[in-house]
């Protein structure tokens, strides 16, 4: 399976919510980062906490993958939609990815978004 594949079957195993599944797809020492939050999240015991908070509140999480191309030196990009689910409340996200792989697993992924596109879909509190 090639980098590209790999990064597919992510994308869509977060309809699955499952954490052990997309931990699944993380080696050791990995990196995430949301690029207008920081800090980045180091190694798999904080990018679990992450993705916790994301798929704690939601119903559904859907990653629609509109576009994807991989690098002659297998770096991933994509173009989604990343759709949250929660009650009354649809928050669809127009991302940019970056998907760095070694050896099948994930060892840097870095999400490009707008935080104002996402903070203006929630209900006003």
């Amino acid at each position: 399976m090639n980098n590209s594949e790999i990064v597919a079957k992510f994308c869509a195993t977060w309809a699955e919510n499952d954490i052990e599944k997309l931990m699944a797809y993380f080696s050791d020492d990995a990196v995430y980062h949301n690029i207008p939050m920081d800090p980045p999240n180091v190694g798999k015991q904080q990018i679990r906490a992450i993705i916790e908070s994301f798929t704690a509140a939601p119903e559904s999480i859907d990653f629609a993958v509109h576009f994807q191309a991989e690098s002659p030196g297998g770096v991933v990009m994509n173009e989604r939609t990343d759709t949250f689910k929660m009650g009354d409340t649809t928050v669809a996200l127009r991302v940019m990815g970056t998907f760095e792989l070694e050896n099948g697993k994930i060892t840097a992924w870095r999400d490009y978004f707008d935080m104002n596109q996402y903070l203006s879909q929630l209900p006003e509190q």
